[in-house]
């Protein structure tokens, strides 16, 4: 039992210096997907109709099949979906950092989660820190 007390010293003297930001950040997305009633993106499954809550990591312009696709990575605090809005090269409000509520048919394409031109809702950034 005296064992577990210093290991749990030690993870809380080192969590400010590893960088646990990100586990803040994922309590804080997982307690507003909740309230807005959104799904985990871990617990999603194939072809489900889903709303899901999260931050955009990141956007790229990636062509497919010769279509302009603008892609979003959103992080939920739980897993990623990637988020694909095809024939747009742009979206106003839409960049790294975003917070969205974003809504349709999850999918797996390659093993990856994504969601084709979902509908999608702006949230006004929050202060998390």
């Amino acid at each position: 039992m005296g064992s577990n007390k210093p290991a749990g010293l030690w993870k809380r003297a080192f969590r400010g210096l590893a960088g646990d930001r990100d586990e803040e950040d994922a309590e804080v997305l997982k307690d507003f997907a909740q309230d807005c009633g959104a799904r985990s993106i871990t617990g999603c499954h194939d072809r489900e109709l889903v709303t899901l809550y999260g931050t955009l990591r990141t956007i790229t312009f990636s062509p497919r099949g010769g279509v302009p696709a603008l892609e979003g990575e959103l992080y939920d605090g739980t897993g990623t979906v990637k988020l694909i809005w095809l024939g747009r090269r742009k979206i106003g409000g839409i960049h790294a950092g975003s917070e969205l509520i974003a809504s349709g048919r999850i999918g797996v394409v390659e093993g990856d989660r994504v969601m084709f031109n979902p509908r999608y809702e702006l949230r006004p950034q929050a202060a998390h820190g």
